[in-house]
């Protein structure tokens, strides 16, 4: 059963932003419009506004009394402690998936892991990068685990996937590393699986010290 037929409005909504932010469709310090995103979605205002406030209480974006919802800037001061909880947290969730995945979980994602790839193939990088969100928190959700993919998202609101996704070749190779975490939970594997995700989180966190360094 898909998630998604249990969420509210305002959590459809809340994750429709969450991904255009870490896919980097909304841009970091843009101000969010209420209005503009009910008419986008074809929503009323209030549900709008209730998933702007969950934003904000999870780190994706500030509020101010004057110029409404502003997307948080990213904080490259905090990024070394939050690759250690997202691996710690992320593996859990990992392990999670490959205990409870269904074959209609697996269909699914990898479904979204080929949406992901031929993105990329067809140099459409937005599109690529939102799929990169969808997978990873198809992934975690099977899991079972809601409060800790709670916390994930937070911490992904402290991440600068727009910087590691913008990198040459990073989509890519991303891409080989979706394979590598979607066998492992194929094969049950919950130790290769929660290699793959270590891996593949630090792979990303790496390419970017290096472009800066």
């Amino acid at each position: 059963m898909n998630p998604m037929q249990f969420k509210t409005k305002e959590e459809q909504v809340a994750d429709y932003l969450r991904e255009a932010i870490i896919a980097g469709r909304i841009e970091r310090g843009a101000r969010l419009k209420q209005q503009e995103i009910a008419t986008q979605l074809n929503t009323s205002i209030t549900p709008v506004r209730e998933a702007l406030k969950l934003l904000e209480a999870e780190g994706y974006v500030t509020g101010d009394s004057f110029k409404g919802a502003i997307v948080a800037p990213f904080d490259i001061e905090a990024s070394s402690e939050v690759l250690s909880l997202r691996i710690l947290l992320e593996t859990q969730l990992v392990k999670g998936a490959v205990d409870h995945a269904s074959a209609a979980d697996i269909a699914e994602l990898k479904v979204l892991a080929e949406e992901f790839a031929s993105a990329f193939a067809a140099g459409d990088n937005a599109t690529a990068r939102a799929a990169n969100y969808r997978f990873h928190h198809r992934m975690f959700a099977v899991a079972r685990q809601p409060q800790t993919l709670h916390f994930v998202q937070i911490l992904w609101a402290r991440y600068p996937f727009d910087l590691i996704n913008r990198l040459a070749g990073r989509v890519s190779r991303a891409a080989e590393e979706h394979d590598l975490m979607l066998a492992a939970m194929i094969a049950g594997d919950s130790s290769a699986a929660m290699l793959a995700t270590r891996q593949h989180i630090e792979a990303g966190w790496l390419e970017l010290r290096d472009s800066v360094g």
